[in-house]
């Protein structure tokens, strides 16, 4: 693609990523996009621009405002991939409305990998922690792309699962030089490390509220599956799910408590015929059957050896639950070690993999 058009690509999409419903509408009218700009206000209007936008697209202020973002994206070493561009990812150039832009920091490759999408509620229980952490990790072991939000809650988690494991997408409801949550930057350049962040908004937009649910339909057109662990009933997760099914995407959830109201929404797309997931070999079965064939069959360490353990370590691991928080003093207690040996078993757990530590020096078992 020639500068100029790629100019002129940019320039359009500093106004359609704010009204994304008429990318459609506009690639049918004007095939060649750069012709929009040659477009009178008569036809403009007619595709559904007010005269604001209408003068902005004929006056070629966006022109200069797409060179800044592109010296932008060079000086960090960013990437925009546009919508015709080979590298743009061929699964979500299926959906209605796919973003003319992608701005994409971090690995190419990983945008374009076999992605599963993991979403759900920003106040995980504990239960909700440990099984995103868990499926995340193994799906990216067998080098499958995990694809979330970077919001806070199960988001996050599904990315710090997944970067142990391969490697991770993060999707924005912000330019990639305004990232959010702020909590959330140093998980923004470990992710850049093993996966890749894109966003359709240029580097300077904000987080504003609308463009959440707008990016949920790039998380689900991303990705060949969309995973809700965790989700309360009016969940932004669900959004998630909802683009998922209109997209042709498969559709799970992972099993919660009743009463829980964290577990409301997840239950809930149960009810309406999404597929439970209890393992990463659930949501395995419903990719492509070579990539069932490929994983399902293929042994791997983790899966041909079980780590040996002491006595102490037995003890604590049998005592320590997937869905409930204990706290040290507990383990102290119940298993009549001392305090130097209790922590000294609990840090060989962790080295072997078998448990969490969570905040407030309280464990949780591993899935």
């Amino acid at each position: 693609m020639e500068a100029q058009e790629r100019i002129d690509t940019i320039a359009l999409s500093l106004l359609l990523c704010e009204q994304h419903y008429l990318i459609k509408t506009v690639c049918k009218a004007f095939p060649h996009l750069p012709d929009i700009f040659k477009a009178s206000e008569i036809k403009l209007q007619r595709i559904g621009f007010d005269p604001e936008k209408t003068t902005a697209i004929r006056s070629g202020f966006l022109q200069k405002l797409a060179k800044k973002e592109i010296d932008w994206l060079e000086k960090k070493g960013y990437t925009a991939l546009l919508l015709k561009d080979p590298d743009y990812p061929h699964i979500l150039r299926e959906i209605d409305n796919p973003p003319l832009v992608l701005y994409c920091a971090g690995k190419i490759e990983a945008v374009n990998g076999l992605c599963v999408a993991i979403v759900g509620t920003r106040r995980p229980s504990p239960y909700g922690r440990s099984v995103t952490e868990d499926l995340a990790r193994n799906l990216a072991c067998r080098r499958i792309v995990v694809v979330s939000g970077l919001a806070r809650g199960i988001d996050s988690i599904a990315h710090w699962g997944a970067v142990k494991g391969g490697q991770t997408v993060a999707v924005l409801g912000s330019g990639l030089g305004s990232i959010y949550p702020r909590e959330n930057i140093g998980l923004f350049w470990t992710i850049l490390q093993k996966g890749a962040v894109i966003s359709e908004y240029p580097s300077t937009s904000p987080p504003l509220r609308h463009h959440f649910p707008q990016r949920n339909r790039i998380i689900s057109g991303l990705s060949k599956a969309v995973v809700v662990t965790e989700a309360a009933r009016k969940s932004g997760s669900l959004i998630t799910a909802h683009f998922a099914l209109e997209q042709n995407r498969d559709v799970m959830a992972v099993p919660g408590n009743i009463t829980s109201k964290s577990s409301e929404g997840a239950n809930a797309l149960l009810q309406r015929g999404a597929k439970p997931i209890q393992s990463w070999k659930d949501i395995v079965e419903e990719l492509p059957q070579e990539i069932q064939q490929e994983l399902l069959f293929e042994e791997t360490d983790t899966e041909t050896s079980s780590p040996q353990l002491s006595g102490s370590e037995k003890a604590l691991f049998a005592f320590l639950k997937p869905d409930i928080l204990t706290h040290v003093d507990e383990l102290v207690s119940a298993s009549g070690l001392s305090v130097p040996e209790v922590l000294s078993a609990l840090l060989h757990l962790e080295l072997k993999d078998l448990v969490f530590q969570r905040p407030g020096k309280f464990y949780q078992r591993k899935l």
